[in-house]
């Protein structure tokens, strides 16, 4: 039987999802909503869907699931795109906001540009993990600089858990890259237990980063919260960014904020925009093809 989803689709740095208010009802199928949803030529397009739930623990919850249906622990631009979400379409709720996730209580604040005007929102991201088995790699210990073979080549990658593991790669350039080649290597690579997040990583200075990320269970994305984080923490523990300054970075979808401080806890800075509402039925109708 079809059922009338109404949905909002917002970005983050032009990470965009599809958000419910699930505040009454969780969707009964959101692997399935997010597979049908998610394709950009044949439904609305988008990275994932975001479910904004009742927390027993926080002032809400975000449940969000990539592309291909897999339930992703935490998204640093979604969780922004929910703080802005809770503050102006619900209501109810301050400036200063906990939000529960897969991957714990994040804290979040609304910053104004003047009296009621939205400007960003920072995120509390909490520790990076950099012990090989939390992360999880297949190794011990800190996995920073650390040589593997993807392909046929052999690349230099510091492993990073921001919630969700991630592997940065440091390189010359990200414009010529064939990421839709060499992302679904790393994603897959036995390496990875779990799968992986790759950002490849071109350092312009101390304090401004370019990145591209191929994501887990999403392909490439025009921005991603948690690998910018990942990325500015390798850039301190490699000495390539300071820690306690905020570092720029630069993605195809637009530009974060993230300080690392000194005792790895992580903040994220950036903006979170709506972008239309809308209804659709699920299960979607199927179309012949004009062959």
């Amino acid at each position: 039987m079809a059922e009338t989803l109404h949905f909002t689709k917002m970005h983050g740095a032009g990470n965009d999802y599809i958000y419910f208010n699930c505040m009454e009802k969780e969707l009964s199928d959101p692997a399935g909503v997010a597979i049908a949803l998610s394709p950009r030529h044949h439904a609305v397009g988008a990275d994932g869907i975001v479910m904004i739930c009742k927390s027993d623990v926080a002032d809400a919850k975000m449940r969000m699931f990539n592309a291909d249906g897999s339930e992703g622990k935490m998204c640093g631009n979604a969780i922004r795109c929910v703080a802005r979400y809770l503050s102006e379409r619900i209501g109810g709720f301050y400036d200063r906001m906990t939000i529960e996730t897969l991957s714990g209580i994040k804290h979040l604040t609304i910053n104004r540009a003047g009296i009621g005007e939205f400007d960003s929102v920072s995120v509390e991201m909490g520790r990076a993990i950099l012990e090989g088995h939390n992360i999880p790699v297949a190794a011990e210990g800190l996995i920073r600089e650390y040589p593997l073979t993807v392909g046929r080549k052999t690349w230099t990658i510091t492993a990073v858990s921001m919630g969700n593991p991630h592997a940065v790669v440091f390189i010359p350039y990200t414009r010529r890259l064939n990421l839709p080649k060499i992302g679904p290597q790393f994603e897959n690579h036995p390496f990875f237990p779990a799968r992986v997040n790759t950002e490849f990583v071109h350092q312009i200075s101390t304090r401004e980063l370019e990145m591209r990320v191929w994501e887990r269970g999403s392909g490439e994305t025009l921005a991603c919260g948690t690998g910018a984080c990942a990325s500015v923490v390798a850039a301190c523990i490699t000495g390539r960014c300071l820690f306690d300054i905020p570092v720029t970075v630069h993605l195809r979808g637009g530009d974060l904020s993230v300080v690392c401080r000194s005792d790895l806890t992580v903040q994220l800075t950036g903006g979170a925009e709506f972008v239309f509402d809308g209804t659709c039925t699920y299960p979607l109708q199927k179309r012949k093809a004009f062959l």
